[in-house]
């Protein structure tokens, strides 16, 4: 029986290894679209086919590569356990206790490494096929899809019922579905893969994305996330937005558009641009960064030219163009941070953020795009990695401006 150890993980994460208003005004027209797309390939195609050439060689490991016997559920089941939760010094043997921001070494993490590993290997798979050509980036791409989602043997089962369990407590939480945040650049993936005819079973793996976006939307857990006022909310979102579009839902979609604006937006981002909910945890910083990735993310997956969520405003003035010009200045300047610093990871953030991109080309904003190409694309410590999940934004900008 195969693990994916800590060390694994670290080897396939090694391997991909002035403040926002400075201008007078923001220019509202966007450049051309495919010289966006020709501007981010040459910046990352070494690093893309670099990471491809050595993921040709990585077999799938998939959830019933290990199994906890903490876990409920049986062998195709997602099992992890909650980042924060620790045994009780006052109860040995007891029900665990929260300690928010610290995460505990010793919980179950294969699952939840396994699927990062996918995550990596697939989108930088898909983005080599899509700049060569090459067949056998797809083939191999296809090979991992088929091993998570197709093949009897080793595909996972279409829930999250046993994830972030946590012991004596439950035996798997709504929380749990930030997890498969993680297939969301590999569903991006397949569907570039598919548009372009080189996906192999697609009907297959799509109608795996139809289940679990089903199991999202109607399960106890799967409502209970959806409901979370904080980035497990827009987390949610991100996953449904992008696992519809891969299986061709677009109501789902439209109710993603509508989620942002009458939810995440006026629930999250604050009139000043911040986002309250999250700078009220341990890891204010970090969490602000992921947030604001996420809700980028969102922008980037869901605008069209009639709905455009990038320039959406509350009547209060909250929005996109709000939140990233209140964070710009403390990514570009750390020091200038005026919160408390994480307790955990301090020293390794920011990275490079795909919301500094994603928004530097929808506000036509320099330098937001020059910040971007400065910060390190290859994050190779596993609690950044986890908290990064878009990092092949090539797979997420059009080739041409049709």
């Amino acid at each position: 029986m195969t693990v994916t150890t800590r060390r694994d993980f670290l080897a396939i994460a090694g391997s991909t290894a002035a403040s926002f208003c400075c201008t007078s005004t923001w220019a509202e027209t966007k450049p051309a679209t495919n010289s966006n797309y020709r501007m981010v390939a040459a910046i990352d195609r070494r690093r893309i086919l670099s990471a491809a050439d050595k993921y040709l060689s990585a077999q799938p490991i998939t959830v019933t590569a290990s199994h906890s016997p903490r876990s409920s559920g049986g062998p195709h089941d997602y099992f992890s356990e909650g980042d924060y939760w620790w045994p009780d010094p006052k109860h040995p043997g007891g029900p665990y206790i929260r300690r928010d921001g610290m995460s505990n070494p010793d919980n179950f993490n294969a699952h939840r490494l396994a699927l990062i590993r996918l995550s990596l290997i697939v989108p930088a798979l898909a983005a080599a096929w899509e700049l060569t050509g090459q067949k056998k980036y797809a083939d191999h791409a296809s090979l991992h899809l088929r091993a998570w989602f197709v093949d009897p043997a080793t595909r996972m089962n279409p829930n999250l019922q046993y994830a972030q369990a946590i012991y004596g407590v439950s035996k798997g939480r709504g929380t749990g579905l930030i997890d498969t945040l993680h297939l969301v650049e590999p569903a991006r993936a397949a569907t570039v893969l598919m548009q372009g005819g080189a996906l192999q079973d697609a009907r297959a793996i799509q109608d795996w994305f139809v289940q679990y976006l089903e199991w999202m939307r109607t399960s106890k857990n799967g409502q209970e996330e959806r409901d979370a006022k904080n980035n497990h909310g827009t987390c949610w979102v991100l996953q449904a937005a992008e696992f519809s579009r891969f299986t061709g839902n677009h109501e789902v979609r439209q109710w993603c558009r509508d989620r942002f604006r009458t939810v995440l937006v006026p629930h999250q981002i604050a009139p000043d641009g911040s986002l309250p909910l999250e700078l009220a945890r341990t890891k204010p910083y970090s969490y602000s960064l992921f947030d604001m990735d996420v809700l980028s993310d969102l922008c980037q997956s869901l605008s069209t030219e009639k709905e455009d969520l990038w320039h959406f405003t509350t009547p209060d003035g909250r929005g996109m163009k709000k939140l990233m010009s209140f964070m710009f200045p403390f990514i570009q300047d750390k020091s200038k941070w005026p919160y408390p610093h994480d307790v955990e990871y301090w020293n390794d953030f920011p990275v490079r953020q795909p919301s500094l991109l994603f928004s530097g080309l929808a506000y036509n904003q320099p330098d937001c795009i020059a910040l971007w190409k400065t910060l390190n694309p290859d994050p190779s410590v596993p609690e950044v990695i986890r908290n990064y999940p878009v990092r092949q934004p090539l797979l997420w900008l059009p080739q041409n401006n049709a």
